[in-house]
């Protein structure tokens, strides 16, 4: 097993939601997470375009980072240190966990090293999600417990989207997370052409029937 030495708390009472907290009990709940230098208000440009059944719950990254945050110390593009990636994930389980009990189905969607995160909390939990959504992306390198073996026999859907024209994320790193979700999951892998580190409206839709269909 593994073990993080620092859990990173998310700050409940400035999560993002989609709906008032009288209306959300019942509802299948979709995570979202943002990229680098972002905030919690990011992701929420994608709800109009996303099946309206799904209360979406738009989180804020611990750490401060230039003009918004990070879920952990950046390290080498597309291959950060696992340890500090895990203790990022134990904040956020730990705040899944406090409202999953009023959600039937809980979905992941996270953006750049957003994506990152929602990969990782599938190898984490991999039965306990519906999908996890990964918008340019990766999957973590240097997992050496069963983690895998366990995502491989659930087999979760994931959804990978990345633009071929992207100068953040390495190819090595988008070719890394291809090959590790063709092994281990139910993927759907799209690259969209003359798309940078970004997010595009043909890719939000196919999203969003991605996520209708969970």
């Amino acid at each position: 097993m593994w073990t993080a030495s620092v859990v990173h708390v998310i700050d409940a009472d400035i999560v993002q939601w989609t709906r008032p907290a009288d209306e959300r009990a019942g509802t299948p709940l979709l995570v979202a997470m943002h990229g680098v230098g972002s905030n919690e208000r990011d992701l929420l440009g994608l709800a109009p375009a996303l099946p309206s059944a799904w209360t979406i719950a738009s989180l804020r990254a611990p750490l401060p980072w230039g003009p918004g945050f990070s879920w952990y110390p950046l390290g080498t593009p597309g291959s950060p240190a696992l340890e500090p990636v895990d203790a990022a994930v134990e904040g956020v389980l730990d705040w899944i966990e406090s409202v999953a009990a009023a959600h039937p189905r809980i979905g992941l969607l996270g953006f750049s090293q957003g994506g990152s995160m929602a990969l990782q909390l599938l190898r984490a939990r991999p039965g306990a999600f519906a999908f996890a959504v990964s918008l340019s992306g990766f999957v973590v390198p240097g997992v050496t417990d069963s983690r895998d073996e366990a995502v491989a026999t659930v087999r979760p859907r994931v959804f990978l989207g990345h633009g071929d024209l992207d100068p953040v994320i390495p190819a090595e790193a988008t070719a890394r997370t291809q090959t590790w979700a063709a092994a281990h999951t139910d993927v759907t892998d799209r690259t969209y052409a003359g798309l940078p580190h970004a997010v595009s409206a043909e890719e939000v839709a196919d999203v969003a029937a991605f996520v209708d269909a969970s």
